[in-house]
């Protein structure tokens, strides 16, 4: 009996040695929106937020009205930018980059969106904003692309005819947001795009 007890003693002793002092941490290997786009900024440090302008009638939207805004009874998530023209007249008229900043998404989205472009930029503050560009005609840069602020980066378009032409814009607060629906009465996420203009145009 006496035996068995001291070999009992002996192999939980040995256990007790073999079994880790802590519970290993499990590290976090896929890195946030956030982090993909600190490090590709850090590299790019010239294509920081300088201001940013509006996206058509560069830089003050002249000969354009914001058509239907953010908000509104319809929760409408972006800005409708159409020349003052109307109708189809502005139909491969310039889009621009409201600021500087990286090509995230360039492509036909198909459905009630068409070609999309979504801009990735790194406000002064440290924090990210995205712009997207919606219904456009045609694209002139491509995902990985970084641009420069009042770039042309796309026309106008109007979705094959599904609209009249005009630029719905949004702007996002947070990254690579899912594509959505351009309405919603959530707005989490989401960012007035002409209040965040007015109150962050360039210094002179």
């Amino acid at each position: 009996m006496k035996r068995l007890c001291y070999f009992l003693l002996i192999f939980q002793l040995s256990c007790q040695a073999q079994a880790p002092t802590e519970t290993p941490k499990i590290l976090d290997t896929i890195p946030t929106a956030n982090q993909k786009y600190e490090q590709l900024f850090s590299g790019q440090p010239a294509y920081k937020s300088d201001g940013f302008d509006y996206p058509v009638g560069k830089p003050h939207a002249k000969g354009y009205y914001n058509a239907q805004g953010f908000g509104g009874e319809k929760y409408h998530l972006g800005d409708d930018w159409n020349a003052t023209t109307g109708g189809n007249s502005d139909i491969g008229h310039p889009i621009y980059s409201i600021g500087n900043g990286y090509v995230s998404l360039a492509e036909d989205r198909g459905a009630g969106w068409g070609n999309v472009l979504r801009v990735v930029h790194l406000h002064n503050d440290g924090q990210f904003v995205e712009s997207l560009y919606a219904h456009c005609d045609e694209i002139f840069v491509k995902k990985g692309d970084w641009v420069k602020r009042g770039q042309k980066i796309a026309t106008i378009g109007n979705n094959k005819g599904m609209y009249l032409a005009h630029l719905h814009l949004e702007l996002r607060s947070e990254v690579d947001l899912p594509i959505g629906g351009g309405y919603a009465r959530n707005t989490t996420g989401y960012l007035d795009p002409t209040v965040f203009i007015k109150s962050n145009r360039p210094k002179k």
